[in-house]
């Protein structure tokens, strides 16, 4: 299972703020940023914390990329 947070660095990109900015914002660290920057795991607490403080959804943030199933 994967998500991706491209939907959030659109957001950042139409509020015209930085991820620095975006941090200091919702009080997260650099080091989650980078994770989330590669598609990594964060806490819901996390995507929680940046709903509330940007007013929007958990679909606003992130969307789920179904894993790829191996053929036998």
């Amino acid at each position: 299972m994967s998500f991706s947070y491209k939907p959030l660095w659109k957001m950042l990109i139409d509020l015209d703020m930085s991820k620095k900015e975006f941090a200091d914002a919702v009080d997260i660290s650099m080091s989650t940023i980078k994770r989330m920057a590669k598609n990594e795991y964060v806490s819901l607490k996390i995507i929680d914390e940046i709903c509330d403080k940007l007013e929007c959804t958990p679909e606003d943030v992130i969307y789920y990329i179904p894993n790829k199933k191996e053929e036998k």
